[in-house]
């Protein structure tokens, strides 16, 4: 058994966390890694992935992820004694029992994000199972401090006991807000005619629904069904939003008071003040954010990512021509290329920027993805 560079085994390694654990492993952490799944990689049996490996992880569907487990604790039959076992699952409470049936020792892991573009979970929290943790435990850690990931120890109960609340109750709020819309809009212009009178609160809910829509149903539904304590919490939900209802329906001032009383002072006597200011001002933030992401004159560049004083000399490349920026923010393409997004002053001069474009590319500082709102196609290079 290698403690120090074991090998890694994948089960479901064609999902889109199994490719990115692949490229985890095997780029930043120089490990060798084996895989199995139903959609393309099948030359490993189960029996020989799990006798080829030290660390086996499952990140297979929600709803299928306890009997596969179930299935390789049968196919494993002792062999596994001296491996670690980890599942990347949204319910943490029966593929962690599922797991100890093994003689594995045994850790249920939850990125709280779908697989990322970047290299690393940085900025992201994981919740940590650890169920059975001995021998593996240094090698563990150092898994841990390799993804960055801000994590958070707790047991599994508490752990499907939080998501009912973080995920089970925010998705089933976003999908009946996209069938209301679906319902509604239509009478007002569909989402076309409302976009012009967006507020930052319909944008940000806006963008959690669509992108919930645009994902893979299948995670949506586990979520709902496969978690015990969702079900509790969206009784509660519809008990509020009933309730609501029949009080919007009254409209009498007692109505407006019983409101106000029900599911405002209560709520935020609940939360406390130093909550409420600190969400007032991510609010801001975000608002502000939003706007400078409307801004319609802007450059998008990508940077290397290892080279210090990059982003230094991006900027001095502006300064040395005027070319004044209103915002800089960094982001991620489509295709993981770290990006930074810098909105452009209204009387921003072409040929300055142009120029600075030009430079951006000649010295090598980095490649510009994109400019608009600014007509430079008419300036000689």
């Amino acid at each position: 058994m290698n403690y120090a560079k074991p090998r890694i085994g994948l089960v479901g390694s064609q999902g889109s966390y199994g490719r990115w654990l692949r490229h985890f492993f095997e780029a930043r952490m120089g490990l060798e890694v084996f895989g199995r799944d139903p959609s393309g990689e099948t030359v490993l049996s189960e029996r020989a992935l799990i006798e080829a490996v030290d660390v086996l992880i499952f990140c297979a569907p929600i709803r299928q992820t306890p009997a596969v487990i179930q299935h390789y604790v049968k196919h494993a039959a002792g062999i596994e004694r001296k491996q670690l076992w980890m599942d990347i699952t949204s319910i943490k409470v029966v593929p962690v029992a599922a797991m100890l049936a093994s003689q594995a020792q045994v850790v249920g892991l939850h990125p709280m994000s779908a697989a990322p573009k970047s290299p690393t979970l940085r900025g992201r929290a994981m919740v940590v199972c650890q169920a059975r943790l001995d021998t593996w435990r240094p090698w563990f850690e150092q898994f841990l401090a390799a993804t960055e990931a801000d994590c958070v120890h707790a047991d599994a109960d508490q752990h499907d006991r939080i998501m009912a609340l973080v995920q089970g109750m925010v998705h089933a709020t976003h999908m009946a807000q996209g069938a209301v819309l679906r319902e509604l809009a239509p009478a007002v212009g569909g989402l076309e005619g409302i976009r012009p009178f967006s507020s930052v609160g319909y944008e940000l809910d806006s963008a959690v629904t669509r992108r919930i829509l645009a994902s893979n149903p299948a995670i949506y539904q586990d979520i709902q069904f496969e978690n015990p304590y969702v079900e509790p919490m969206l009784e509660r939900l519809a008990v509020h939003v009933g309730a609501l209802c029949e009080l919007v329906r009254s409209g009498h001032d007692t109505a407006r008071q019983q409101l106000r009383e029900k599911l405002l002072d209560k709520s935020r006597v609940y939360v406390g003040e130093q909550a409420l200011a600190e969400g007032s001002y991510a609010f801001e933030r975000l608002g502000y954010l939003l706007a400078d992401l409307r801004e319609p004159r802007y450059i998008s560049v990508f940077l290397p990512l290892d080279r210090p004083g990059s982003l230094r000399a991006l900027l001095s490349a502006f300064e040395q021509r005027g070319v004044n920026l209103d915002s800089i923010h960094s982001s991620r393409s489509a295709e993981g290329e770290l990006l930074f997004r810098m909105g452009l002053s209204r009387d921003c001069d072409a040929d300055a920027l142009r120029d600075a474009m030009l430079a951006i590319e000649r010295d090598g500082i980095g490649r510009v993805v994109e400019a608009a709102g600014v007509d430079v196609s008419s300036v000689n290079p």
